[in-house]
């Protein structure tokens, strides 16, 4: 069920909704692969029009972490599991929200955008994040010889050590609007992949909805192969209480410093509690793969390799960047996939469970 690349996960994903007898829509995104493909996020809804409850399953929101989310749908569309549904739910399933990412195997989408930092009102003023502004020179330095990259770690060492680690993480990951080639730029706007979910939204009228819940796929932090549901509501909101009724109470909230992720802005998650207010119960579904200094080292390769334009897909140099950024997003390897396939499994089935206890 897992794929080599976005292009066969695509295809998989196509035939197994027409063996299932559904018919999903495609978006077609307005960039093109590494090979000229055409580029597209693909929906398709199981279940009656007019369900009164819904849980919608999203994988690649940041592109080159699709390999896991995809897998998992297919393999429920592929399971049957859209047979077994509870009475008046429907599932909609959302394959490679940024599928520029995924294609090319980046975080980001085509304009550079950290998706999962996009989701804004961008009428009003920015967030701010001085720590990014401070550091910014020293994360993407201009050379990755070992030389440069030593001094620049030491000076993030140092920063970690004045501030503390928290504090850190959040000045380097927790969004910023000021640096467009920099790490987890939120942007200037809303992304095209951002106008086609809120667009899908409205499509299916699911602010009308009684309940929606949604699972968000991504990979990158926390114990290789673990699952870890993470919860951004407000804590004590009804949304942060479902969650943990119907997901255990292993469930982490960012906001309370019980999860491997910091509190972010720009998160899908509060783009969908503006639209749909209490009736959303979101979660993101984590899994881990290495330690974050590799993923930074991978990140920190993609960006600088990025920053000239396009790169020669089959230059030695491009292969190299991505077959990093690729294993440590994707481990391709036989236990990895097979915590991740009974995780989400799992995961899915509780929320169909809580959906219709709700």
């Amino acid at each position: 069920m897992f794929s080599a690349d976005y292009g066969e996960a695509r295809r998989r994903f196509l035939e197994a909704c027409r063996k299932a007898g559904a018919t999903p829509v495609s978006h077609d995104h307005p960039d093109l692969g590494p090979r000229g493909e055409t580029l597209a996020t693909d929906s398709v809804w199981f279940g009656p029009e007019d369900a009164a409850t819904v849980l919608v399953l999203i994988s690649a929101t940041h592109g080159v972490e699709g390999f896991c989310g995809s897998a998992a749908q297919t393999a429920w569309i592929e399971s049957g599991g859209w047979k077994a549904l509870p009475p008046d739910a429907a599932v909609l399933v959302i394959h490679a929200l940024n599928p520029f990412g995924f294609a090319w195997l980046r975080r980001v989408t085509g304009e550079g955008v950290d998706l999962n930092r996009n989701f804004i009102d961008f009428t009003g003023a920015l967030p701010t994040n001085p720590g990014y502004a401070e550091l910014a020179d020293d994360l993407l330095p201009d050379a990755l010889d070992p030389q440069t990259l030593a001094a620049a770690d030491a000076r993030l060492a140092a920063y970690a050590e004045r501030h503390g680690e928290t504090a850190y993480e959040i000045a380097v990951s927790g969004g910023q609007y000021t640096h467009p080639d920099g790490l987890f730029y939120g942007g200037a706007g809303p992304t095209p992949a951002r106008l086609a979910v809120e667009g899908l939204i409205h499509r299916h009228r699911l602010a009308g909805r009684t309940r929606v819940c949604v699972i968000d796929f991504h990979t990158g932090l926390g114990p290789y192969g673990h699952g870890e549901v993470i919860c951004d509501h407000a804590p004590g909101s009804l949304g942060a209480r479902l969650a943990k009724a119907w997901f255990g109470a292993a469930v982490t909230e960012p906001a309370l410093g019980t999860s491997t992720s910091v509190p972010k802005a720009g998160l899908s998650d509060y783009g969908w509690q503006r639209m749909l207010g209490d009736r959303v119960v979101f979660v993101a579904l984590e899994f881990g793969t290495f330690d974050v200094p590799a993923m930074f080292r991978a990140l920190r390769a993609d960006h600088r390799l990025h920053r000239r334009g396009p790169p020669d897909w089959d230059a030695a140099e491009t292969r190299r960047v991505k077959a990093a950024i690729r294993d440590f997003f994707y481990p391709d390897a036989d236990d990895w996939k097979a915590m991740v396939a009974e995780t989400s499994r799992r995961v899915i089935d509780q929320a169909l469970a809580g959906l219709a206890a709700d």
